[in-house]
């Protein structure tokens, strides 16, 4: 059965509803990001929850919307759990590698290559001591996030299994460096698998079907762009007379596997969640296109570009006025006064504001767009069965997205 063919029947389905609104969206995200940079960042965890609540209240499958019941102060808490555990798990391992001889602390000549080769050796194990704490936290990250949000009055959930997706996603990970992509598909099919068969909403559990070829048609972009590569390189080397023929080749080759990678995204997730069950024969059709995805990025960003500029030329003008005041009509006397310092603290506002008014604007025009369409593109088949499900105990997470705030490496909002 092909993935956009999934049964369906009319009488027995439930359609996916956004209902968020821009303008709504747009001050709340301004006003928690401002509170943010106040607070020297220490504010985010209570911003990040409360755009959360709004986003989860917005998505209303069957008139039914989500809920989400996390607090900032469970992820406060939870983050400076795992900034210690962070700390000293990076502190050991930095024991060792000095008591091996590789440290930025040793004396030497820093242009000695030995030197040099052991910085080298530092910088990169802690790199790669942080990508198995990666996994960690993103499975860490997905459960707090399922046992804070309840549908129709019922919690989702997910079983332990941190480790255990850990050292798959490591596996995996090697495996697609080792084979250069080639085995990316089977990489995505087992770590969702992994992480849906211990998905529960209520007492009903969620599992993964399909197989991992499937996901091969999803890569047919990502492979054209890899044969326009291979081609561009041998045209290069074939004569250099086609080296700017080479050149733009790779440019188109670059641009294509940019789409390539969203195209695979989009369609991976159709593909799974065609093959998703909840329960006894509850399953799901999902149809997001990827135009849509690419265009949104696209409008979007020109949207967030020019409003932000605009935003900016009275600021910019404020700015020009307050410096021909303080300089006393020559703004070439600001430097090295203590009017300067004012001024520098204007800049470093008017540069911060940008910062947070762009982000608003953001979630406002790329953000909220893409999952109004995702959730729109969405349907539950045999939604009859849903009455059935009775409610589950709740989970407790300790560290609340902790390890993910620490290595951002959290969910997209």
């Amino acid at each position: 059965m092909a993935y956009t063919e999934a049964p369906l029947v009319e009488d027995d389905v439930l359609n996916g509803a956004y209902r968020g609104e821009g303008g709504r969206l747009f001050w709340l995200a301004l006003g928690t990001g401002m509170l943010t940079l106040l607070t020297l960042g220490i504010y985010r965890f209570w911003a990040k929850a409360r755009i959360r609540r709004y986003l989860w209240s917005a998505t209303a499958p069957g008139g039914n919307p989500f809920e989400y019941t996390g607090t900032g102060l469970e992820k406060f808490l939870g983050f400076l759990v795992a900034v210690v555990i962070l700390a000293a798990y990076l502190g050991i391992l930095n024991v060792i590698l000095l008591f091996l001889g590789f440290s930025f602390i040793l004396g030497g000549d820093p242009n000695d290559p030995e030197v040099i080769l052991r910085q080298i050796v530092v910088i990169y194990a802690n790199l790669f001591a942080l990508i198995p704490l990666i996994y960690f936290a993103q499975y860490r990250a997905r459960r707090y996030l399922l046992s804070r949000t309840r549908w129709r009055g019922v919690r989702f959930g997910a079983e332990k299994g941190a480790w255990g997706y850990t050292w798959r996603g490591c596996l995996f990970t090697l495996l697609g460096i080792v084979t250069l992509g080639l085995l990316s598909p089977l990489a995505t099919f087992k770590l969702e698998k992994y992480t849906w068969d211990r998905t529960w909403y209520g007492d009903a559990k969620f599992t993964q079907g399909g197989k991992w070829t499937s996901l091969y048609r999803a890569m047919l972009h990502m492979i054209i762009a890899i044969a326009i590569f291979i081609g561009a390189v041998v045209l290069m080397a074939m004569d250099e007379n086609l080296a700017l023929l080479g050149f733009v080749l790779l440019f188109v080759g670059y641009i294509w596997l940019l789409i390539g990678v969203i195209y695979y995204q989009v369609h991976a997730w159709r593909i799974l969640a065609a093959h998703k069950e909840l329960g006894d024969g509850i399953r799901f059709r999902s149809l997001p296109r990827t135009g849509t995805i690419i265009g949104t990025y696209i409008v979007g960003s020109i949207a967030v570009s020019l409003l932000t500029a605009i935003a900016l030329i009275p600021l910019g003008f404020l700015i020009a006025g307050f410096a021909q005041a303080l300089g006393g009509g020559n703004p070439n006397d600001l430097f090295g006064s203590p009017q300067g310092v004012v001024f520098i603290a204007l800049v470093a506002f008017a540069y911060i504001f940008a910062i947070v008014f762009a982000g608003a604007l953001t979630m406002v025009f790329i953000t909220q767009p893409i999952l109004r369409h995702y959730v729109e593109e969405t349907t539950v088949i045999g939604a009859s069965k849903l009455d059935m499900i009775r409610q589950r105990v709740g989970d407790e997470v300790v560290d609340a997205e902790g390890f993910a705030d620490a290595l951002d490496v959290g969910a997209a909002f």
